[in-house]
């Protein structure tokens, strides 16, 4: 089968260029990508114009360009060139499947075009909020009335948690299919006797976009807190600069807290073999990509979101609501490394059986499928 997945900003992440947009849903895109067409599947990634306008061919992935971003006047640009130009590239594509991650207006252009020419849409639901009918996340009515009719004309949903699951039935009627995300596991990953191989000092991890919805400041809190632990932060400036700069000032005010700034995937690995555990501090997620990295690095995670209970359940970490709490939690490890050992071992067990490569991938194969019968 065909499939396309439409992704305006998965270039970065189709091309490993750090310069550009790289987020979890980005990531995902290119591991899907890569997998479906070793796999036998004509795959297509739709994604804005960056370099030549020109469609590229990497790996066997084809890269169909849309428009550049920046390209068209302000006002008008939603309908052309931005809307036209989409048009115009699934059609290129043409392929049996669209598939379409992260709330927003695309999902219900990719859903209008694929409904009139009869082929199959897939939706991905990225994180809790898309579930929610107040749809808080999307800014604009136009956003909010396209997005609502791209998920009901969609052939099938997929959702990362019960509680999505749930909250879709509840809140829009749908149902909807949970499907376990992919990542890659780290090569050659020891995972026996992990304390042996951290450093004297504890060091906690965190990764993410520079965003209020992050909530940063929390691991600032949390620093001050802990001074005798070092703490990484990876990421670079979203969609606020100013709040960025702000961050990125009071972190490097800080004796234990190093700011990397934007990363590329491959220099982050050797932070996650570094660290004791990830730290996340956002006001809500769906599923986080950082979860999964840090879990197939056999790292546990302290969170302030717990997807389905599973961190709290299943022993992959600990949750705290407040920097109180995650500052208790880190200090619970720490003094109990036999504890923190056995977190790490659950971890690691919990990736490989849910959230591996092939493991993940056949479930997505197996929906584009049956949308297809």
């Amino acid at each position: 089968m065909k499939v396309c997945i439409v992704a305006h900003n998965a270039y970065g992440a189709l091309v490993n260029d750090s310069n550009l947009h790289i987020g979890g849903v980005e990531r995902q895109t290119a591991i899907m990508a890569r997998w479906l067409v070793d796999a036998g599947h004509p795959t297509s990634v739709l994604t804005w114009a960056h370099g030549s306008a020109a469609d590229e061919d990497l790996g066997g992935v084809r890269i169909i360009k849309i428009c550049r971003r920046e390209e068209g006047l302000p006002g008008l640009r939603f309908l052309y060139p931005r809307w036209t130009s989409l048009v115009r590239a699934m059609a290129r594509a043409d392929a049996d499947v669209y598939f379409h991650n992260c709330a927003e207006a695309i999902t219900g252009q990719v859903a209008h075009w694929a409904h009139r020419h009869g082929r199959r849409f897939v939706y991905s639901v990225a994180s809790d909020p898309e579930c929610d009918p107040a749809l808080a996340i999307l800014p604009s009515f136009r956003e909010r009335t396209l997005y609502t009719y791209g998920l009901r004309h969609a052939d099938a949903i997929l959702v990362q948690t019960r509680a999505q699951k749930q909250a879709l039935a509840t809140g829009f009627g749908l149902d909807s299919q949970v499907c376990k995300m992919p990542c890659p596991a780290p090569e050659g990953l020891d995972v026996d006797g992990l304390l042996a191989k951290r450093g004297a000092r504890p060091r906690v991890l965190w990764v993410g976009r520079l965003a209020p919805v992050k909530n940063l400041q929390r691991l600032f809190a949390v620093a001050a807190r802990l001074p005798e632990v070092l703490f990484d932060v990876v990421g670079g400036e979203d969609q606020d600069p100013e709040y960025a700069q702000e961050m990125m000032r009071i972190g490097n005010d800080m004796a234990n807290v190093t700011m990397h700034g934007r990363l590329a995937g491959e220099q982050v690995a050797p932070l996650l073999r570094k660290c004791w555990m990830l730290l996340c501090t956002s006001d809500y997620e769906g599923f986080p990509n950082t979860f999964l990295e840090s879990w197939a690095h056999a790292r546990p995670v302290l969170s302030t979101v717990d997807p389905d209970g599973l961190i709290s359940e299943l022993g992959l970490g600990r949750v705290g609501c407040d920097d109180r709490g995650l500052a208790e939690a880190i200090h619970a490890y720490c003094a109990a490394p036999d504890e923190l050992e056995a977190a790490s071992q659950r971890a690691h067990a919990y990736f490989r059986s849910n959230h591996a490569v092939d493991t993940a991938m056949q479930a997505f194969e197996s929906v584009f499928s049956a949308v297809l019968r």
